[in-house]
């Protein structure tokens, strides 16, 4: 499998589906996310963010993936999410209001595991939108 679906397939296995028995194939034990001016390190890290994600947003999909650019084993892609918010998620109260938001993700492999990823995300500003 080339290393764009294997995103298409650890998003899906992992954020709708909630598989977090794929982390440990996926992604490399020295995993780094870079999120703004944020470093988030390893398995527990990508584990608990996607626990609170899917505790939030109970019904998660994933409307899109797209790949913009790929060059050696780095890709650039962004993917389109959307779900009901249901809980507090990172001190946002619940909206029980449907959220749209997308993602621009840049994913380093080593070999066939996500080593690095730089993430920008306007979640937060969407919920934030919702409380009016």
């Amino acid at each position: 499998m080339d290393e764009f679906h294997q995103i298409k397939y650890i998003t899906e296995q992992l954020i709708e589906k909630g598989n977090f028995s794929i982390v440990d194939s996926a992604f490399s034990a020295d995993y780094v996310a870079h999120a703004g001016d944020k470093t988030h390190k390893g398995h527990k890290f990508i584990k608990q963010f996607t626990k609170q994600l899917r505790t939030a947003i109970p019904d998660i999909k994933i409307e899109k993936i797209e790949l913009i650019s790929q060059a050696d084993n780095v890709l650039s892609w962004q993917r389109t999410l959307s779900g009901i918010h249901k809980a507090n998620l990172k001190g946002i109260p619940a909206t029980h209001k449907k959220v749209k938001w997308y993602e621009i993700v840049v994913s380093r492999f080593d070999k066939d595991k996500i080593v690095e990823e730089w993430v920008a995300s306007d979640l937060a500003l969407q919920l934030m939108l919702k409380q009016q």
